[in-house]
């Protein structure tokens, strides 16, 4: 989806926008009203990504017309530019949930930048670092579809079934954003690694993409490390029961992968597909409460700083061979804090 829908009624700003994003890798499509351009979307759903509407227009005005295209597809990127830069103007587009807001005269630089600004966080500021953000707003091609190395950690609470038997619904989940997915995910953000996804208590998390450093691996691991000390300090009284702590199993595996964002024009998200994140969610299935397993790639990887104790091969379904795997104990001596 890297099409760029420019609507404005007038032929000199289209063709000034034009200018400014004709070598930025897009797919430009002009319009000259707001009907045109939801027609267009309409015959283009998997191909635009981002709008940019003049506020002021015959007919529909920008609100409208974004609010509209909002409705076919909520996630495209909705800009509003206007010569009447005013806050009410800037507030109406907010309340709508336009992502952006630009005005006339515009730079050429600036206006690229911001583009590419408003996108990237619609589609990436709940799963990476401030410091990712900033790094991907340089080149936003890198969340393209694409083949690669990552490493993909699962966590997941063990016999979650049995700690949430009993309990008020709003305690647990006030428990579980307290306890478990805000500081697991702070964690993972100062690891520098992309929250993928929380499915029901277990969290997935890539390291490598969209940005790729040369310890993706070790980072992992570190994430892990922090992950488990962080649970085993939680110690808390649900309802009428004894004191609860998170016990968690982290799986971590590293290869190659597609990465990119998937899904459909009602909801995508950013992730990533492959045997190599089979294999680390079957590590976690088998961790036990406190335990890290990772496999022998990412083993590799690590050794010089990590302590691991190798365990015995296991067979995973689908795979077609054993799987190598080491329980990681912690930190070499010379790595510790």
């Amino acid at each position: 989806m890297n099409g760029l829908l420019i609507v404005d009624d007038e032929e000199g700003v289209r063709r000034s926008l034009n200018k400014a994003f004709q070598h930025e890798g897009y797919s430009i499509f002009l319009a000259k009203d707001g009907n045109e351009a939801i027609k267009i979307v309409d015959e283009n759903i998997d191909k635009i990504g981002i709008i940019i509407s003049d506020l002021k227009m015959p007919g529909l005005d920008g609100i409208e017309t974004l609010s509209a295209i909002g409705s076919i597809n909520p996630e495209i990127t909705r800009i509003v530019l206007t010569g009447y830069g005013t806050m009410e103007s800037a507030i109406q587009a907010t309340n709508e949930g336009i992502d952006g807001f630009l005005t006339k005269p515009f730079d050429n630089i600036e206006i690229r930048a911001k583009v590419r600004e408003y996108f990237l966080k619609k589609h990436l500021k709940q799963f990476v670092s401030d410091q990712i953000l900033q790094e991907l707003q340089k080149d936003p091609s890198t969340i393209r579809p694409r083949k690669q190395k990552a490493t993909i950690l699962f966590a997941d609470i063990r016999g979650f079934s049995s700690i949430s038997e009993g309990v008020d619904p709003e305690e647990l989940a006030a428990f579980l954003s307290r306890y478990y997915f805000t500081p697991l995910s702070d964690i993972v953000f100062k690891h520098n690694g992309t929250l993928d996804k929380h499915m029901g208590d277990s969290i997935m998390v890539i390291y490598g993409a969209p940005i790729s450093y040369n310890d993706d691996p070790l980072r992992a691991v570190l994430t892990a490390i922090d992950m488990q000390k962080r649970a085993a300090q939680v110690s808390v009284k649900l309802g009428s029961s004894d004191p609860v702590s998170i016990p968690i199993g982290i799986g971590i595996n590293t290869g190659e992968v597609v990465v990119g964002i998937f899904g459909s024009t009602r909801k995508k998200e950013y992730t990533v597909i492959g045997s190599a994140v089979n294999i680390a969610a079957r590590l976690e299935k088998i961790a036990k409460g406190g335990q890290i397993l990772i496999a022998e790639d990412t083993f590799q990887d690590v050794r010089h700083e990590i302590e691991a104790e190798k365990l015995d091969a296991v067979s995973m379904k689908g795979i077609g061979r054993n799987i190598s795997i080491y329980n990681v104990l912690g930190l070499k001596p010379h790595n510790s804090l």
